[in-house]
């Protein structure tokens, strides 16, 4: 058996037990974060991956306290930095599989510049994005994401601010993977989660996280069985988009180049909007999907092939040592412009 062939088997053999670590978890209870951490924790024996060579890293906020809870190695870095030093240990150990834990705060504000990079350099890296339109761990201000009029401790007559949609900022930027899910839907967060972390290249997942203590119910239109029923578009490759209970489904038609909700029986099966994860296009118009004219997206909006960063890199570290010869740091130093100071 080859040496990739016996770290799949024993990767085969671990549980979710074996990615729990023996820190004591320290979020607020009932926080969503603790079932984020459960469906990844589960979700890592199916990756088919050496536990040693799994690296969770981020920032700094209630989600970036994942590293800890999590039997692999990970970094605890600086705020909002942690797709830069991502992207250096990807490209120092291109073999290891990396993910970047970051929320609305910490990966859309100090760290927006950061998240901007990975996501149009491709680089092979999962970055899951919590978003709880809420600073939580700073006691309750106002986020990127936190709607236009939000009254917090920092915004007492309401948030000025657009608030940024994550989706449409990393399809902006490039993103070759993009999705979001819900930390209340157990089932379709840990498929999204494996779908995202398999993609070869930057797979960013947006997971809309629950904070009871300071942002309670942020997303209840996708909580509530009802309001979930009416207003949740589960998107799947290949499958026209239709939403709705069973008895009155709706349909996402195109009008022109304008997105149109319709009864789905007022219109042929042709006129049908096909969802298609290819279609760059069409998922940046998806993105900016939300109640109360429109459902709200959920699952992967587009997944396409792409040359990651690391592999353009090492091509060009290999073309250089074949051009040159290997590199002598030494003979560098001392090579060029010097001068001696007596």
């Amino acid at each position: 058996m080859s040496a990739s062939g016996a770290g799949a088997a024993e990767a085969r053999r671990y549980t979710k037990k074996d990615f729990e670590s023996d820190q004591d978890v320290r979020w607020c209870p009932g926080c969503g974060d603790y079932a984020i951490l459960s469906a990844v924790q589960k979700s890592m024996p199916d990756l088919d991956i050496p536990k040693e060579n799994i690296v969770f890293i981020s920032g700094i906020g209630c989600s970036s306290r994942f590293p800890y809870y999590m039997n692999t190695y990970g970094f605890h870095t600086i705020h909002g930095r942690a797709p830069a030093i991502a992207t250096g240990l990807k490209l120092a150990r291109p073999d290891l599989k990396i993910f970047v834990v970051t929320g609305d705060g910490d990966g859309l504000s100090i760290g927006g510049n950061h998240l901007l990079h990975v996501l149009r350099r491709n680089v092979g890296v999962t970055v899951l994005l919590f978003n709880n339109r809420i600073y939580g761990l700073t006691k309750g201000q106002y986020s990127p994401t936190s709607e236009q009029g939000k009254v917090t401790k920092s915004t007492p007559m309401g948030s000025a601010d657009r608030p940024v949609n994550p989706l449409s900022f990393a399809l902006g930027c490039g993103a070759t993977f993009v999705g979001r899910t819900i930390d209340r839907d157990i089932r379709h967060m840990e498929e999204t989660l494996k779908r995202a972390a398999h993609h070869k290249g930057t797979g960013f997942l947006e997971i809309l996280q629950n904070c009871n203590v300071y942002n309670d119910l942020a997303w209840n239109v996708v909580y509530e069985k009802e309001s979930k029923l009416q207003h949740e578009l589960k998107l799947e490759h290949g499958k026209p988009l239709l939403f709705g209970p069973p008895d009155d489904r709706k349909a996402v038609v195109m009008e022109g180049v304008m997105p149109k909700v319709v009864s789905a029986k007022s219109v042929p099966e042709s006129a049908l909007w096909i969802h298609d994860e290819t279609n760059l296009n069409a998922a940046k118009l998806l993105a900016d999907l939300w109640t109360p004219e429109f459902p709200i997206p959920v699952g992967v909006l587009t997944a396409r092939p792409a040359p990651t960063y690391e592999e353009v890199l090492l091509e060009q570290e290999r073309r250089a040592i074949s051009d040159r010869g290997p590199g002598d740091i030494a003979k560098l130093l001392v090579s060029g412009d010097t001068w001696k100071i007596e």
